[in-house]
């Protein structure tokens, strides 16, 4: 489960077995946890979320979408 990036509370990682499905995160936190896509950005799903997090974290994957997208990229393409 490569981590990509840690902010404050929230952990953002892919899994390896992730291959298969278009480019994402996971968010990890401590209530609960996401999964958003990244072209384009939206969520894909919340589980145990509030509001405020899930909002805070919808600003974070967009500001660091395309570092996400390089580490997908780097970590799948063949």
């Amino acid at each position: 489960m490569p981590t990509i990036l840690i902010l404050g509370p929230y952990r953002f990682h892919f899994y390896s077995t992730d291959r298969r499905e278009p480019p994402h995160v996971h968010v990890t936190a401590p209530a609960g946890n996401a999964k958003f896509w990244l072209q384009p950005v939206s969520l894909a799903f919340s589980e145990k979320l509030n509001a405020s997090d899930l909002r805070k974290i919808t600003v974070l994957v967009h500001q660091h979408s395309e570092d996400f997208l390089e580490a997908w990229h780097d970590y799948f393409d063949d």
